[in-house]
């Protein structure tokens, strides 16, 4: 089944199985809202930790029943953090979630030796799925949240984790776009001469189709790849962007979230269990497509 919109996440997801869903203080009205409805579609069992008052507050208002989660009390972001992680090791088929605490918070329980979500070598990325109404299917995207400068090497990994996204949402051979300022492979430009070099090895992220380095209006506009002779199997139809820093990522993310009103999914990739990370800002929708998103990738 090829998932063309996000709201085709939830047939996907039909006679998937529960998986047990960890929120860590999930205080908000938009963590607590999405998770509800993820409990109550039936994907997820759900645990919450945080404030149990302002959770239960949180509850009241939005007039869901608080009985349906098991709720961890905890009095700091730091605590809540902890106890979420001890629950994630303590259940089988888990699922992580980052409710309201900030990024750096919330990876430092990724990478602390002691939770053992993280195995040593691997890479952490963020990984997400944007429906642009202005586009003409979903686009996989990394890294807007996590890896400020991706190496060389980083950047190999999270082609293979773009298209493992794509792919697990039918997307047979995914056409991977390297963006970068322009085409032209300029040494002054990190992401030119990156995107140079992962071309002389691209058969090995087959099935998948990897070009660049191209500017964004390239990858994503056939107009724009036809008037600068760009001829590509990638130009003006790519399925995913990998975008050379955090910079250009995180921009493009809030811009399509903010500006376009685009629909949005988000997940990190490369830690021992599915991770759900949307930004403080997201609304309860894209949280609510993040759940389903790392279940996709549990199936």
């Amino acid at each position: 089944m090829e998932i063309k919109k996000l709201a085709d996440l939830s047939g996907a997801l039909a006679n998937a199985g529960k998986r047990t869903l960890v929120a860590v203080n999930a205080v908000d009205e938009h963590s607590v809202e999405a998770v509800a409805a993820a409990v109550e579609k039936g994907w997820v069992d759900a645990v919450l930790t945080g404030d149990e008052n302002r959770i239960r507050q949180v509850c009241q208002r939005l007039k869901i029943a608080p009985g349906q989660f098991r709720i961890v009390h905890a009095e700091t972001q730091d605590q809540a953090a902890s106890l979420a992680a001890r629950v994630v090791n303590s259940v089988p088929d888990a699922l992580l979630m980052k409710g309201l605490v900030n990024t750096d918070k919330f990876m430092h329980i990724l990478l602390n030796k002691e939770y053992n979500l993280f195995e040593r070598g691997n890479v952490l990325s963020h990984v997400c799925v944007v429906e642009n109404p202005h586009y003409p299917k979903l686009l996989v995207v990394s890294d807007v949240a996590i890896i400020p400068y991706p190496t060389l090497e980083q950047k190999k990994q999270m082609i293979l984790y773009v298209s493992k996204v794509a792919q697990a949402m039918g997307i047979a051979r995914p056409k991977v776009a390297l963006i970068a300022p322009t085409e032209q492979v300029l040494t002054v430009l990190p992401a030119c001469t990156d995107a140079a070099a992962i071309m002389t090895g691209r058969e090995l992220f087959f099935p998948a189709v990897v070009d660049g380095p191209f500017a964004l209006d390239v990858a994503i506009d056939a107009e724009s790849a036809k008037i600068k002779g760009i001829h590509s199997e990638v130009a003006g139809d790519a399925d995913c962007l990998l975008f050379p820093n955090i910079d250009a990522g995180n921009v493009f993310y809030k811009m399509n979230a903010k500006m376009c009103h685009s629909r949005q999914a988000a997940v990190v990739i490369g830690a021992r269990v599915p991770v759900v990370l949307s930004s403080r800002g997201d609304d309860a929708e894209t949280k609510l497509n993040s759940i389903a998103l790392a279940s996709l990738l549990c199936k």
